[in-house]
């Protein structure tokens, strides 16, 4: 089952984002990792700042959640995690799939360069790179990240980006 996941549920988004993100040990530039992962704080800054996050549920615990969040024009993929022993199972597809659904909008994710199986699994689910020049001016306008983490990001965009940028 998917469902929107609310204050009850910040300890175990917070509990999932950090057990999840131990895939990006020795990924993520050592400058640019911290341990944990995602503090208690900085996830309550980003609820804070709009990103609401959907959980998926097994037999009645969540085993994964990704965050929505409305920037402007567009709709940002947000902390897309799930617990690494329910991994490789669809729940982070079913997630993005729901999510998706949820807008009629332009979608973009960012995630880290070097994490090759998060690219390839954004792409199987329909979304392509975007180029460099273009990525920066996407992480500029719609997140608030530090310079270094850009240098290390990419970005990925869902068929309707495509379109609209084939037209301008």
């Amino acid at each position: 089952m998917i469902r929107r996941c609310d204050d009850r549920d910040f300890e175990l988004i917070w509990t999932i984002i950090n057990d999840g993100a131990q895939a990006y040990k020795g990924i993520i530039p050592a400058d640019r990792c911290t341990e944990p992962y995602m503090t208690q704080e900085k996830l309550r800054h980003e609820i804070d700042e709009g990103v609401v996050f959907w959980g998926y549920e097994e037999t009645g615990s969540l085993v994964g959640v990704m965050g929505i969040q409305r920037v402007r024009d567009v709709t940002l993929i947000r902390h897309a995690y799930v617990l690494s022993s329910s991994q490789t199972r669809g729940v982070g597809a079913r997630l993005l799939s729901q999510l998706r659904g949820l807008t009629n909008g332009l979608v973009l994710i960012g995630t880290w360069a070097d994490a090759v199986w998060a690219i390839r699994f954004y792409e199987r689910n329909g979304f392509q790179i975007v180029d460099g020049r273009e990525k920066d001016r996407l992480l500029k306008m719609y997140w608030t990240i530090p310079e270094r983490q850009m240098e290390t990001s990419v970005v990925l965009a869902d068929q309707r980006w495509r379109v609209l940028s084939e037209d301008t």
